[in-house]
Parts: structure tokens; C-alpha cells; sequence
């Protein structure tokens, strides 16, 4: 989750006149502010395909329409997180990957493929991967602010931003607890939304959609962020300081899937193989801030940001920290009924 360029929707057109073909088009289906626009660009001067980029902000949304969206209105290609790769394969929602049609794949980071969420990556290929921290305005706010749990302190009443995540919230309010960010026990499950209910005064809003925002608009002066959207919030609000909590960091990997009923997986895969060149890797880490899996695409980045913690956190960096698993449905119902009563203040 870094610099200018956003991605948005590349409109397609027909070309020519009246009878000529509609130009091959490529539908992604990826979280918001996720791929520079120049990459959609040089995409489509290469090949000649054209993208179509719609966006979602959390796991949740891009799950539900995936699933009840027919073969018309499908996707090529969509971007979901860690362990909703792993649920996405299990019901069958998935196509699996032709590894001869990628070029690249080796240069991938051994620690970052063959998961428990994908075995062999059958059915996904790396993206990027990165953090869920704490975002600290240093020019509003006294005092350090070291771990999730500082959130509670009532000086920060009506200031504090949460990204509108059902499972990084209750990360957050899990592990203040000490209990796993992946907990599948309903009474912890019930523990953390009763410890959030007492945060919920403080809370300003939940952005997943731009999450920087909060903080350069002045509405936030602490919470939580992406660490791509710190690396991007940075650029013009240098006081912005990105700090690993004393209770761990979440970690995420975000990797392209093919939906079982893509109209154009042949593109996706020309997708994929086009985003794996190293050149490109870097070109996406550097300008949206997140780490890339491509080792190759790390020896081009320029010093400051291969060395941004922000973007490539250090050993120490990433103690305790906690990728989210697949928790399986039954838990999930838990934790959608406690979302919803915390949203709705109930």
C-alpha cells in the first residue's frame, strides 16, 4: 500500500468508424490508488489491450461481487489479499495460473511464495506485500506514540482514523489484548469488539479508500494506515511519521487472481508477465509505496526508497508481526456480526 501517479479508469472506446471491433480489453478489479497509471499505459502501448481498472476497498466487497456477479459482468484479473486467496480457492472461485505463460516468476522472493494460502501458487502470483501501522502526525501530536494501544489514550477523543477493515480493526483490538490477530475463539473475538467499543468515541472515520487523506485534510492525527499511504502522505506532509506498534505489526501479501469466469484470461496472463519485469516492479514500489516481491525489481530502486522502512521494514521492524490467515467462515460470521454492532454504535 507511493507516489503521483493513481490509477483510474482507462476509458475504452471503439475505434473507427461504424462496423469496426471493439479493441481487446483486460477488466481489473483492484484496490483503490493500487497501480500507477503509467503502468496501464505502457500496458497498452505494448500489447494493444486496453484496461479497464474498477476498484474496491476492502476484501469483503471485492469477495461478495466476484461471487454474484455472472459470466457477462466478470473480471479478468483481481488483486485480493493473503488469506482470501486461500478462500477463494477452496470454493472454486479461481482459475488456475498457466505458469508457462509468465515469464519472471522466479525472481519472486522464496519467502513470499509456495504459502499456506496457495500452495505452489497454483491459482496466484505476488503482487506487492506490506504493513498496517500506525500513522502519527508529530507536528499535532506531544508525547511518543509507540503501540495500538496508545489509540485509547483520551487525548486523542474524536482524532484517531481506522481503515474500514473488519479484520485489521479487530487485529488491532486482538492484540492489544494479547490474543492473535487470527483468532478463531468467539470470547476473544467478543473481548475485542468490547475493548473497540471503548475506542469508538475517538474514532473520526474509517477510510479504505484513500487512508492518507484523513491525516493531510487535519479530520485525523493518529490511527491507522497502510504503509504505501504513509510513503505517499509523506511527500507533502513530511511530519507524518510511520511507527511499528510494540504489539506487532499486520503483515499482507497482495496477489493477482484469475476469476473462474474471466472473459479474457489470456490477457490476464499477459498482465501478470507484464507487471513481473523487473523495471516495472520497481516502477510500482517506488511510486505507490509498497514492497515488491520481485528481487530483481529491488536491485533497480533508488537508495531512499529501498531504504524506507515504511516500504521495506527491517528484522526488528517486523518482530511479532502477524500475517492474517484464512480463518474459515464460521469465525468470519462471528466477526461480521460484532463489525456491524461496532459501526452501528449498538
Amino acid at each position: 500500500m507511493k507516489k503521483i501517479a493513481l490509477a483510474g479508469l482507462l476509458a475504452v472506446s471503439l475505434t473507427g468508424c461504424g462496423g469496426s471491433e471493439e479493441p481487446e480489453v483486460l477488466n481489473l478489479y483492484n484496490w483503490s490508488e493500487y497501480m500507477p497509471q503509467e503502468v496501464l499505459d505502457r500496458f497498452t502501448e505494448e500489447t494493444g489491450i486496453q484496461v479497464v481498472y474498477t476498484t474496491y476497498d476492502s476484501n469483503e466487497a471485492m469477495y461478495a461481487r466476484l461471487k454474484l456477479l455472472d459470466d457477462s459482468a466478470a473480471y479478468d484479473l483481481a488483486v485480493p489479499s493473503t488469506y482470501y486467496v486461500s478462500k477463494m480457492r477452496q470454493e472454486d472461485l479461481l482459475m488456475p495460473i498457466d505458469r508457462s505463460k509468465i515469464d519472471g516468476f522466479d525472481n519472486l522472493d522464496p519467502e513470499l511464495v509456495d504459502l499456506d494460502v496457495d500452495p505452489d501458487n497454483k491459482y496466484s502470483v505476488p503482487y506487492l506485500w506490506g504493513t498496517t501501522g500506525l500513522a502519527v502526525d508529530t507536528a499535532d501530536v506531544e508525547g511518543e506514540v509507540t503501540a495500538w494501544e496508545d489509540l485509547w489514550d483520551e487525548r486523542f477523543e474524536g482524532r484517531v482514523m481506522l481503515t474500514n477493515d473488519m479484520r485489521e480493526v479487530f487485529h488491532v483490538g486482538l492484540r492489544v489484548l494479547g490474543y492473535s490477530g487470527n483468532s478463531t475463539n468467539p470470547e476473544e473475538i467478543e473481548a475485542a469488539y468490547e475493548k473497540l467499543t471503548e475506542l469508538m468515541p475517538s474514532v473520526r472515520t474509517f477510510n479504505s479508500d484513500a487512508p492518507r487523506m484523513p491525516y493531510l485534510e487535519g479530520e485525523t492525527d493518529v490511527g491507522m494506515i497502510w504503509n504505501g499511504e504513509a510513503v505517499m502522505a509523506q511527500d507533502t506532509m513530511p511530519a507524518l511519521e510511520y511507527v511499528y506498534p510494540e504489539e506487532g505489526i499486520i503483515a499482507w501479501l497482495d496477489s493477482f487472481v484469475i476469476p473462474k469466469n474471466a472473459k479474457n484470461p489470456e490477457a490476464a496472463h499477459k498482465f501478470i508477465n507484464f507487471v513481473l519485469k523487473p523495471e516495472i516492479s520497481a516502477l510500482i514500489s517506488e511510486e505507490i509505496g509498497y514492497a515488491t516481491p520481485n528481487l530483481a525489481a529491488r536491485d533497480l530502486l533508488p537508495e531512499e526508497v529501498a531504504n524506507n522502512r515504511a516500504s521495506y521494514p527491517n528484522a526488528t521492524d517486523m518482530v511479532n508481526a502477524e500475517f492474517q490467515t484464512d480463518i474459515g467462515d464460521e469465525a468470519l460470521q462471528v466477526y461480521a456480526k460484532y463489525w456491524e454492532m461496532l459501526k452501528s454504535g449498538q
